[in-house]
């Protein structure tokens, strides 16, 4: 599987195997605690040595193993066994953690990426620079990344009209999210996603240019119709984004009856795609059973 995150994560690790699984759910990958402990350090057993560590961590009162999931990971025989996985973020506090020298070069880039923040905080334009480079080394021209960033200012305005309304938790915007989407796609978000082929990368990153009107469109009415009628609450603001989509979904009709054919598409930006471990071994045992039936077949007929 290759993906840009994976990459950055594994040219950290000087290309060693670092295992990793994405959680569709939560939308989030998951490391290998012990890949990660063989690449810091020089451990012969590197099971032994995080074994060790976590003990040290749980008296020392750290939420890094409170935060440890177990999870199958795809082992040298080709079978599937749990290991300790973290997150992104539980990785990095695991590096910090690790008395290694291999660790120190880890550790001097958090460090220097903690300082870009701070330096961010206090000058904004820097992270607006930095996110134009970030979009110019993927590709997208200047045209486009000035509309992306238009978009994201339209976006908070939506979303600080929501709060206004009473939405507070993460999880609410999400659901108000996902009924523009699905009123104007047929979709939600993790669907969409889905059917593009994506899954951490920003969805409105790989959408055409008439998909981000819509999208756009959408959150605009949404946002309209809030502050002309005043809903509060989920309930109230559900209903809201609901017609917000829905003028967003009349637009694409009409648009699509003019061409003859869906502005929906699974066009992406990526230039990789990514393969699923769990489902190829399905489909090789599927395989195995297969030609052991024939092989049994024939030789019956023998």
């Amino acid at each position: 599987m290759k993906d840009n995150k994976l990459e950055t994560i594994s040219k950290l690790f000087e290309g060693k195997e670092i295992r990793s699984v994405w959680d569709a759910e939560k939308e989030e990958y998951f490391f290998s605690v012990v890949d990660v402990i063989n690449a810091l350090t020089d451990s012969k057993e590197p099971r032994k040595y995080w074994s060790v560590l976590k003990t040290r961590l749980k008296k020392e009162g750290s939420e890094l193993t409170t935060n440890c999931s177990q999870l199958k990971l795809k082992s040298k025989d080709g079978k599937y066994y749990s290991h300790d996985v973290l997150d992104t973020k539980g990785i990095l506090r695991l590096i910090e953690s690790v008395p290694s020298p291999k660790a120190e070069p880890f550790k001097l880039w958090l460090a220097q990426m903690g300082k870009e923040r701070i330096d961010e905080v206090f000058d904004p334009e820097i992270a607006v620079n930095r996110a134009v480079d970030y979009y110019r080394a993927k590709g997208y021209d200047d045209k486009w990344i000035k509309a992306r960033l238009t978009g994201v200012v339209d976006r908070r305005k939506l979303t600080d009209i929501w709060k206004e309304n009473g939405i507070t938790k993460d999880y609410e915007y999400g659901i108000l999210t996902n009924e523009i989407y699905q009123e104007w796609s047929g979709m939600k978000d993790s669907e969409y996603k889905e059917y593009k082929g994506i899954r951490k990368e920003s969805l409105r990153d790989n959408m055409t240019d008439i998909e981000v009107e819509l999208t756009d469109l959408g959150e605009i009415a949404a946002r309209e119709l809030a502050k002309e009628h005043k809903p509060y609450g989920l309930k109230e603001n559900r209903e809201i984004a609901k017609r917000g989509g829905k003028i967003a979904k009349h637009t694409r009709n009409d648009l699509e009856k003019e061409l003859g054919r869906t502005v929906i598409t699974k066009q992406n930006a990526l230039n990789y795609k990514y393969v699923d471990d769990n489902k190829l071994t399905k489909k090789s045992q599927i395989n195995e059973k297969s030609l052991r039936k024939l092989k049994e077949k024939n030789n019956t007929k023998e």
